[in-house]
């Protein structure tokens, strides 16, 4: 099941007695409380019937006394329990799995790291609940789920957008849609993405950011590549030596990978060595050539 799927029955309000998402990718965690948060009781309802506890101040007893308590003047109540992974004995809430209360709806929220299905409650609470685990999106990938995401607004994106954003938001996706958001916010729908926009309502320069900086560098170009580190040192809150010598290792690291399996088509070279999207592909090519496997090592 999908949070698509989820989501679309808590619309048509087929409801279910317990909810589980979980997983090391918060986003889709927070979007699915969030909206049942929002959605699921009116206003009014909302002071009797709403109950959200975290789990680092809970135990699971309060837990299962909030659940096992009926709503007043409404048809269900909402008990949310945040940061589940946080709960000491959350495992203690087994019995409830058992006997469920039809007029509660008790969604747990576990995130930022794997639940392990192979404990008793793990394997009870999967079989018990409508459960949705939100799986880290790979870097790979990430074009795409930008791509899409616009979409969903109405927006499209000029070749290269989704790309840069991918390389250079890397795979946080509440870091990524807040971006986005940005850019959504700020212009029509229906309107084309293009690098301008990029630059001028997120901030990614589009002739000076640490990714035309390997460029210039895999392409030997020094005057440009020059130029870049002077802006950089003139900018040194903007671009801390960390947030580029970090890419530019990986950059590198890539380069070297690419060599062994060069001759890959560079749809699936950009999936082998973990780069976003095979349109930067012919750049890491051009690369490989005035970097040769020879002088690999020099450059580590």
């Amino acid at each position: 099941m999908t949070h698509l799927d989820i989501l679309r029955n808590i619309k048509e309000k087929n409801y279910h007695p317990l909810y589980l998402f979980y997983g090391e990718e918060s986003y889709y965690i927070d979007l699915l409380s969030k909206y049942m948060e929002e959605n699921v009781l009116d206003e009014a309802s909302k002071a009797f019937n709403l109950l959200v506890v975290y789990g680092k101040d809970a135990n699971a007893k309060a837990v299962i006394d909030m659940a096992c308590r009926y709503p007043m003047m409404a048809s269900h109540q909402l008990v949310i329990l945040k940061e589940a992974q946080e709960m000491k004995d959350l495992q203690a809430l087994e019995p409830y799995f058992e006997k469920m209360v039809p007029t509660t709806l008790l969604v747990i929220c576990y995130k930022h790291k794997k639940l392990d299905k192979r404990t008793s409650f793990a394997k009870k609470i999967i079989k018990s609940a409508m459960a949705f685990e939100s799986k880290r999106v790979y870097e790979n990938k990430m074009p795409k789920w930008i791509a899409d995401y616009l979409k969903g607004k109405k927006f499209k994106s000029a070749e290269g957008v989704n790309a840069l954003l991918s390389e250079f938001l890397g795979n946080n996706l509440t870091k990524v849609a807040n971006e986005l958001d940005k850019l959504c916010i700020n212009l029509k729908p229906g309107t084309e993405i293009t690098l301008d926009h990029v630059q001028e309502h997120i901030g990614i320069s589009k002739d000076f950011n640490v990714f035309e900086l390997q460029k210039a560098i895999g392409f030997k170009d020094e005057a440009k590549a020059m130029q870049i580190v002077r802006y950089f040192v003139g900018n040194p809150r903007a671009h801390p030596h960390v947030m580029i010598l970090g890419p530019l290792s990986s950059y590198f690291t890539k380069i070297y990978q690419a060599h062994f399996q060069s001759k890959l088509s560079d749809r699936d070279l950009a999936k082998e060595i973990g780069v976003g999207s095979p349109f930067f592909i012919p750049e890491y090519r051009q690369a490989m050539r005035n970097y040769p496997l020879a002088v690999m090592p020099r450059v580590f």
